[in-house]
C-alpha cells in the first residue's frame, strides 16, 4: 500500500504541447511517455483540440470538474461526457478531438498497453463505513472529493492510494467522498 499525495504529483506538459498534465502515478516508475506499461493522470482542458496520439494504447477519460466535452473519436458517433457520464474507455490511437461543452475541464486519464494490460475505472460514493474490495492485482483509489479513510490512510482531494498484489482483499472504508477505484490488471 502506498499513499501517493496530491502535492506530490509530477506536472509536465501533454505529449502534443496543448497543455499540461497532472501524473499521479505511472509503471514502471520514472519511464517516460513513450514506454510505460500503464498510466494515471489528470489534465486540464482550456480549449476546444485534438488528443495527443498514443499508439498501441487503451484509454478511459471520466470528468472531473466543469461541464464536460463532446469527443469525436474517428469511427464512433461523437460521445458527450460530463461529471454524469460513465467512465469512456477508446483507443488511444484512433485519431480523437474534444469540442468544450461550456469553458474549462479538469479529466482523469486512465492508460494501458494494449496486449500486455487491461483496466477498467468506476466511481464509489462513501457516505459512512464500508469496504472496498479490487479484484485486481494493482488497483489505485482515487479521492475526487470528500476525505476517505482506507487501512488507516487518510485521503482528501486529488490523494491516491496504490495497492499491490491485494486481489479480492476487503478493505475497510469511512468517510465522505467521492472516489474512483482503478483496476490494472497484466494479460
Amino acid at each position: 500500500m502506498k499513499l501517493l499525495r496530491a502535492s506530490d504529483h509530477k506536472r509536465m506538459p501533454w505529449k502534443n504541447g496543448g497543455g499540461e498534465t497532472v501524473e499521479i502515478a505511472v509503471s514502471p516508475d520514472g519511464v517516460g511517455l513513450a514506454d510505460f506499461d500503464w498510466r494515471v493522470s489528470m489534465a486540464t482542458v482550456a480549449t476546444d483540440g485534438p488528443f495527443s496520439v498514443f499508439p498501441g494504447i487503451d484509454r478511459t477519460l471520466s470528468i472531473l470538474e466543469g461541464e464536460g466535452m463532446t469527443l469525436f473519436i474517428e469511427g464512433r458517433e461523437p460521445e458527450r461526457l460530463t461529471q454524469a457520464s460513465d467512465p469512456l474507455s477508446f483507443a488511444a490511437d484512433a485519431p480523437t478531438s474534444a469540442t468544450l461543452i461550456d469553458g474549462t475541464i479538469t479529466d482523469l486519464n486512465v492508460m494501458t498497453r494494449r496486449g500486455r494490460f487491461t483496466h477498467s475505472v468506476r466511481r464509489i460514493s462513501v457516505e459512512g463505513n464500508g469496504k472496498v474490495e479490487p479484484k485486481s492485482e494493482t488497483a489505485l483509489i482515487l479521492c475526487h472529493r470528500g476525505t476517505a479513510e482506507i487501512n488507516g490512510a487518510v485521503l482528501i482531494a486529488g490523494d491516491c492510494l496504490a495497492l499491490s498484489n491485494e486481489a479480492s482483499t476487503q478493505h475497510p472504508i469511512s468517510g465522505s467522498a467521492q472516489l474512483f477505484l482503478i483496476e490494472i490488471e497484466a494479460i
